[in-house]
């Protein structure tokens, strides 16, 4: 690999368009793909080059970071794509480095059968933090595939993330973000919950981050999800519904193959997913507090 490897990204999501920028701002040289061209209104005026297809991104690129929404639009940016994916440019040598959220088994499906048909080697490296964190470079990575492979992408990663963590070979990534999203997704519907009991008792539900801050019910979610489900503040979206709703099944279908009977985080997808599938897959994850203010 070179010196400075040459970057592509695949994915120019609200995560993705965040990465892009981060590595720009950090002198890396990037090219981009996206399946609609709505999506490069940011990055192709910070610098980013724009390729006709996942195959052009691979062929310009010795790292390929994919950050699409679901393991078929993974598949299909590999194999697929009109026959332009990246199996069909020769990838001896060549990284991707997924930043998808996709199940283990397919992970390690797709990098067996992508390494098969052109020696493009694979590290599942899933993210958590948002994209502002993605912008800033504090964002966290947990990372599953060979030790040196890891080292080859260090660089880049202490660039990008302010937590990196090799996890273990390769689908360990995915497997660490399934937990992630498992605490995340019940978070969600617990703060729906919390802002609800608050609602109904009476209280300054907006005053509850600053009142719980520095005791145990403390968080991120605390902090950061509820006084935007307090505020009502869902536009515009920071992050789709559908996006975790498609997380928490994928935490569901897990929880099945590992033969647990997990009842609290089995009701969270319930509730999460429920309210994703009445047609709020496009509005802000956060907005899963409304499903609590219609049954008041």
């Amino acid at each position: 690999m070179a010196q400075r490897p040459r970057i592509g990204f695949i994915g120019i999501g609200f995560m993705g368009e965040a990465m892009v920028l981060r590595l720009i701002d950090k002198g890396w040289p990037v090219t981009v793909w996206n399946l609609t061209d709505d999506r490069y209104a940011r990055v192709g005026p910070a610098g980013a080059r724009i390729a006709a297809s996942p195959a052009a991104v691979a062929a310009a690129s010795d790292v390929v970071f994919l950050c699409v929404l679901d393991g078929p639009a993974v598949e299909n940016c590999c194999f697929g794509a009109g026959g332009a994916g990246l199996a069909t440019v020769s990838g001896a040598g060549k990284l991707v480095v997924d930043h998808s959220t996709i199940n283990p088994d397919a992970t390690r499906a797709m990098a067996s059968r992508l390494g098969a048909a052109n020696g493009m080697r694979w590290i599942d490296a899933p993210v958590s933090g948002g994209p502002g964190a993605a912008r800033d470079g504090s964002m966290t990575v947990m990372a599953g595939g060979d030790a040196a492979d890891i080292a080859a992408i260090a660089p880049l990663m202490r660039d990008m993330a302010g937590h990196f963590t090799h996890v273990g070979p390769l689908g360990a990534g995915q497997t660490a973000k399934i937990l992630n999203q498992a605490i995340v997704g019940t978070g969600y519907v617990l703060m729906a919950e919390a802002l609800a009991l608050a609602e109904a008792a009476g209280i300054d539900a907006a005053k509850l981050p600053d009142c719980l801050a520095g005791g145990f019910a403390d968080s991120n979610l605390l902090r950061k999800v509820f006084p935007r489900m307090a505020a009502r503040a869902f536009e515009p979206p920071t992050s789709y519904a559908r996006q975790l709703g498609k997380d928490m099944k994928n935490v569901a279908h897990f929880l099945h193959e590992q033969g647990c009977a997990l009842p609290l985080i089995e009701q969270a997808v319930t509730q999460y997913t429920g309210y994703v599938g009445q047609g709020n897959e496009l509005k802000d994850s956060a907005s899963v507090a409304l499903l609590y203010a219609k049954r008041r």
